[in-house]
């Protein structure tokens, strides 16, 4: 027990400092000692990126820290994917989430880092990429009966593609609540198109979209 534990905890400080090879080693031995890889995930690799925004919150940590954290949990996952998809239990999720950058912008650090936390927090998180066309996010949303979809947009030329998706969503009666993000817009702007949500940075999103879904 005392050694799942401190492989567990493992697993959360290399997140939280930032740690590539203390990632690797503690995922390693997880998948050595037969620890149960949602618990990794759950209780590991999820909490250490909590951790990490809640500094980010506070200040203590810049941009970059919360770039480097969110890539330091995705390499931990990798390791322990093969092992997460042979297992009968899923993750507890609070929900599907459609995450993308809008068509025509190729910027996607800002929602790469929504997208970890997103999971960390407990949601289904399916990442369209980057310069995704409205139709995608659409036909998505329906395929994966998601109840939020994330539009991020850095480029005011592209911020136009935010309203659109929202349009496209209400079109086809779909029901899900939509939230953007990114550089050129702003909570004035989330009125004006008609979106539930803008957030300000990853944390304020997650915050959100807790909140729209009706989870403290």
């Amino acid at each position: 027990m005392a050694d799942k534990e401190r492989i567990l905890e493992d697993l959360s400080s290399s997140v939280v400092n930032l740690d590539e090879k203390k990632v690797d080693e503690a995922a390693r031995k997880v998948l050595a000692e037969g620890i149960d890889p949602v618990e990794a995930v759950e209780k590991g690799l999820a909490v250490g990126l909590r951790e990490l925004g809640t500094k980010f919150e506070m200040g203590e940590l810049f941009l970059a820290h919360m770039v480097y954290g969110a890539s330091i949990f995705q390499m931990g996952l990798k390791i322990l994917e093969p092992e997460l998809k042979k297992t009968p239990r899923e993750i507890k999720r609070l929900g599907t989430i459609i995450l993308g950058t809008v068509q025509g912008d190729i910027h996607d650090i800002g929602k790469n880092i929504v997208g970890a936390l997103l999971g960390a927090a407990g949601f289904e998180v399916v990442d369209l990429g980057k310069d995704v066309p409205v139709e995608v996010f659409m036909s998505k949303a329906k395929e994966f009966e998601a109840e939020l979809v994330g539009a991020s947009a850095l480029l005011t030329t592209t911020i136009p593609m935010q309203r659109e998706i929202i349009q496209a969503l209400k079109r086809e009666g779909l029901k899900c609540k939509v939230m953007i993000g990114g550089a050129a817009c702003n909570e004035e702007w989330a009125r004006e198109i008609g979106a539930d949500a803008y957030g300000v940075d990853a944390v304020d999103a997650i915050r959100k979209a807790k909140a729209l879904i009706g989870v403290a």
